[in-house]
């Protein structure tokens, strides 16, 4: 892919971390970036390691985790193109990765190593300004989903997951949004068994709010499940 294309579609994804910049200015920026290409369920980077590089995601999904004491696997945010990973990466003192990613389907990244970026974030202070932005959207995230487990029952939490992620990763059909998951996913986003999530789609599915297929959930229409 020549840098010309890269250029075209990062104009087109319009990242957050790049708001600002014009594009004499983001031209080097995204030059110095090498691509690469992740099969699905690949790792990206790993919890704990060294936050070396910096990851932008270009087409595709990934999904960010953690794992608990015991090895299981805790699902925390999707990640959809336009966003950055890594982000621990422009921080000017060495700090490790705080969570894994790894793709959900076939994806591309834009790859910055840290010392490229953190010059770059010195010739450009909005990088870091836009960051700080980004940040203050996890922390705003962070809120909504301690709010729900302290305030709403289980039904409510599935619920407000399966409508998030239909306008954040959902994929538009004549039908209505398609979302790659299943119930597994959806249990660990909701904080709720794999056996209340079976149980609450089921009941969903025989009522039409949605149409379980395999691996995958149609919404015809989300709002209808702000209602249930």
């Amino acid at each position: 892919m020549t840098h010309a294309e890269i250029a075209a579609i990062v104009r087109e994804l319009r990242p957050r971390f790049f708001e600002g910049l014009a594009a004499p200015e983001l031209k080097p920026i995204l030059e110095s970036a090498r691509m690469r290409e992740y099969s699905a369920e690949s790792i990206v980077f790993h919890e704990g390691h060294p936050a070396d590089h910096l990851y932008l995601l270009l087409s595709g999904r990934a999904r960010f985790f953690t794992l608990t004491p015991q090895g299981e696997k805790v699902l925390l945010f999707w990640a959809v193109p336009g966003e950055l990973l890594g982000g621990a990466a422009i921080l000017a003192q060495p700090f490790d990765y705080l969570l894994s990613t790894e793709t959900v389907k076939r994806s591309r990244f834009l790859i910055w190593d840290r010392t490229s970026m953190a010059a770059f974030c010195r010739q450009y202070p909005r990088l870091m300004s836009n960051a700080l932005l980004i940040a203050h959207d996890y922390m705003v995230l962070y809120r909504a989903l301690h709010l729900s487990l302290a305030c709403h029952n289980a039904r409510q939490r599935l619920a407000t997951v399966l409508v998030n992620l239909a306008s954040g990763i959902g994929q538009k059909v004549p039908e209505g949004v398609q979302l790659d998951v299943n119930n597994e996913e959806l249990a660990n986003e909701a904080h709720v068994t794999h056996f209340t999530a079976s149980r609450l789609m089921s009941e969903w599915q025989r009522n039409g709010v949605l149409i379980k297929k395999r691996g995958k959930v149609l919404l015809p229409a989300p709002e209808l499940l702000v209602l249930k």
